[in-house]
């Protein structure tokens, strides 16, 4: 059975503006902590199929391919390396936007996973693992409500001064 963390934000954007940048496949750098770059690897640019590889440094990258899209309210990228699984089995991410109150934008973000190593995966992944995804995930979700509200590539300083400000 999957192993999900879930991250929920309010974007104060309406849902259109918010899809308008959400599928922009080429923008994960300007608000997935710890990844400088994003490269585009297949002509489409987004759409079912799209894939991309996001780099954490020059020689470290990920691979991500849209295996779901639902225009104008999300889509699901399946994580790998290559034609392997990475950094999970069975890794998925998912952003979902969903109409808010007063002309925002609710934003969902969801990471599916298989824990590695069977039975002691699983036991790690109760104990601590899911935890430390679940913060990367919030973070993800905060960063990107800063990025599209301010259209400024969020820093660990912003993302820092944020969470600060919410506290």
């Amino acid at each position: 059975m999957p192993s999900e963390a879930i991250a929920q934000i309010n974007i104060n954007l309406p849902k259109e503006k918010a899809w308008e940048k959400l599928q922009d496949f080429s923008l994960a750098h300007n608000y997935v902590p710890g990844i400088i770059k994003t490269e585009i690897t297949t002509d489409k640019r987004n759409g079912l199929g799209a894939s991309r590889k996001v780099y954490q440094s020059s020689t470290r990258a990920l691979d991500e391919t849209i295996v779901e899209w639902n225009e104008g309210k999300g889509f699901k990228i399946k994580l790998h390396k290559g034609p392997k699984d990475a950094p999970f089995k069975d890794a998925h991410f998912i952003y979902e936007l969903a109409d808010g109150p007063n002309n925002t934008t609710n934003l969902t973000t969801t990471m599916s996973y298989q824990p590695p190593l069977a039975g002691f995966g699983r036991f790690l992944d109760k104990a601590f693992l899911n935890k430390i995804i679940s913060n990367v995930i919030q973070e993800v979700a905060l960063s990107m409500k800063l990025y599209y509200e301010t259209s400024k590539p969020t820093t660990k300083a912003d993302l820092k001064a944020f969470k600060q400000s919410q506290n």
